[in-house]
């Protein structure tokens, strides 16, 4: 897990080791053990590095082979590098060292653009190809490694972060219209290649993409999920189903211990966190670290989940850490939090991520999560309401439980100026329609799998953890996995509350007093009610001088959300204050 930035130039400059150097002081915290930069004429590479596989100086980046004449930076794992290897080897590469990053450059030799077809695991990668000046760019099919860019006519620069990109230069910082309804209406996802800026997109999961040295470029989506399903696969047992998911989730947690470092497990004590740990002990991992964190109740809100990990914690002999956060350590580290975004993270969650992730990256540098699980096996409420929809009222009945607001409520909430059409409800129609997923349920989970997984709780895990050079790897978005339950029938997902596939799995291997529980949702209750000292962080933040001269939101929207922030929760239960005082305070922590 590493940081990657770079620059091309498509004009007759030399591309800038400064403006690389630059984005890699904002990615230091994701590579802090080793810095490195390739310049040469019109291309410029840069790597910040974390330790993980190969821990000698062979596996540095940016890695160069000039036998091939390929020149590589990289982000992430590929789990299956050993296997790969010995493939290669037979086809007569040979390797100077014992990483994954160079099975990449290698794979990309023998197999060029559908080398990403052959590799499992997370990645987004550059690849810069010195006999023909093309540079080749990558990100895996769930999107849990990032990849940002900003171009004009005579350049391109890239980087593992949106704030490295604004560290590099003249950047466009206009507020996107369509970004911004997304991040408004449609729970504060901003679906790629949009970002909050005009000037800066994202390369969308499951894409390449090809640059010529003029700047030309061309993308490719190799890989989604098939949610249609043959005869044999609907006469399916429900036992059936359970048996091939047992199986497969084993495989993606074993495959997750490839490392030549110890690999933990953050514990929410849920379902899914705890099915790690369960599948772990199957295969024999002894002396397991395990961390979970809790916080202050509010409003009679509990604040932890503590009991529900001590269950798993004990049955597994975990070393297990407890971390508790109190409101004045919440309110210390919560503009470092908002620092350490790439993008508006709402959820309130993050802050507990982010101070999780501080302490377990002073014990392990790997850690499996639950992260995925609810969007691949259907665990939220708003599943089941789609089972009985018919496919013309898909969207309406979607966005009538998962949309913040409407569109006649987005036009109150925010500056004419920036409102030019219904972005976010087009997004998710024009999925909807997309081949491949027929059912009003299979096309939800089509979305949130790919698109609002990506780009909310994926995303934030990302971003937390790695602001502490801390890897996190999540199994249930290891893609056969994904692409297995994409078949399974809805009817076996949504069964007895949702997850029932899942939760079946769960019963044949950890107590059941975590499967049968109450559903968590990592509370943060104090950025879900802003009473008292938070309530006055958020008209600050409101009425400074630079969310004054914005004009993003109207200002009879944001009085009435101050007056009574309680009484305006959104359907998915988030406080809309929070919302509009987080886009601001995320601005105003970029220095913008």
């Amino acid at each position: 897990m590493c940081g990657i930035a770079g620059e091309l130039r498509f004009d007759s400059a030399a591309a800038s080791s400064t403006t690389v150097d630059a984005m890699l002081g904002i990615l230091e915290p994701r590579g802090p053990d080793a810095q490195g930069v390739f310049a040469h004429n019109r291309i410029c590479f840069g790597h910040r590095r974390l330790k993980i596989i190969d821990l000698s100086d062979c596996a540095s980046q940016p890695m160069v082979d000039s036998a091939l004449g390929l020149v590589l930076v990289f982000n992430g794992a590929v789990y299956n590098y050993r296997e790969l290897c010995t493939e290669l080897v037979g086809k007569g590469y040979s390797f100077f060292s014992q990483s994954d990053t160079e099975i990449i450059i290698k794979a990309y030799h023998a197999w060029g653009e559908d080398c990403v077809g052959h590799l499992q695991g997370m990645f987004a990668f550059a690849i810069w190809e010195r006999d023909t000046g093309r540079t080749f760019f990558a990100r895996d099919r769930l999107g849990i490694k990032p990849l940002y860019f900003t171009e004009d006519n005579a350049s391109m620069r890239f980087a593992s972060s949106l704030p490295a990109l604004l560290k590099s230069g003249a950047v466009d910082t206009a507020i996107d219209p369509a970004a911004l309804d997304c991040y408004m209406s449609f729970h504060s996802v901003v679906p790629a290649p949009w970002t909050i800026f005009r000037g800066i997109r994202k390369l969308p999961p499951a894409t390449t993409m090809m640059v010529e040295p003029d700047g030309r470029k061309q993308q490719r989506t190799y890989w989604q999920p098939d949610y249609s399903r043959s005869d044999e696969e609907r006469r399916r047992s429900a036992g059936e189903w359970i048996d091939a998911v047992h199986d497969a989730l084993k495989l993606a947690v074993q495959r997750r211990l490839v490392a030549d470092v110890p690999v933990g497990v953050l514990l929410s004590g849920g379902l899914d966190s705890s099915l790690v740990v369960g599948l772990l002990s199957e295969l024999v991992q002894r002396h397991l670290s395990t961390f979970s964190v809790g916080f202050e109740d509010v409003a009679e809100e509990e604040g932890n989940e503590f009991r529900y990990s001590d269950i798993i914690a004990e049955r597994y002999s975990t070393d297990h850490h407890k971390i508790f956060v109190d409101h004045r350590e919440l309110q210390t580290h919560l503009s470092d939090c908002v620092r350490a975004m790439s993008e508006p993270m709402v959820s309130h969650d993050v802050i507990g991520f982010y101070l999780l992730s501080r302490e377990v990256s002073q014990h392990v540098r790997v850690v499996q999560s639950g992260q995925g699980a609810d969007e691949v096996f259907a665990g939220y409420h708003w599943y089941p309401p789609m089972m009985n929809t018919p496919p013309t009222e898909a969207y309406s009945t979607y966005s009538g439980v998962f949309f913040d607001r409407d569109f006649n409520e987005y036009r109150q909430a925010v500056n004419s100026s920036f409102i030019t059409e219904d972005h976010a409800a087009a997004f998710v129609r024009n999925h909807f329609a997309m081949p491949g997923a027929e059912e009003p349920i299979d096309k939800a989970l089509r979305l949130d799998s790919t698109i609002m997984l990506v780009d909310d709780p994926v995303k934030r895990v990302d971003n937390m953890t790695m602001a502490w050079g801390l890897e996190a790897r999540v199994p249930f978005l290891d893609h056969e996995l994904v692409e297995l339950a994409a078949k399974i029938p809805a009817e076996y997902k949504v069964k007895d509350g949702g997850k029932y596939v899942l939760k079946e799995v769960g019963r044949r291997i950890i107590p059941h007093e975590v499967i049968d529980r109450p559903k968590g949702y990592f509370p943060v209750p104090a950025l879900k009610y802003l009473e008292g000292e938070y309530l006055d962080m958020a008209k600050n933040i409101l009425n400074q001088d630079a969310a004054k001269q914005r004009k993003i939101f109207n200002r009879e929207y944001v009085d009435m959300l101050l007056n009574a922030p309680q009484d305006h929760i959104t359907p998915l239960r988030g406080s809309k204050l929070w919302q509009i005082t987080l886009l601001e305070y995320w601005l105003q922590e970029q220095g913008l």
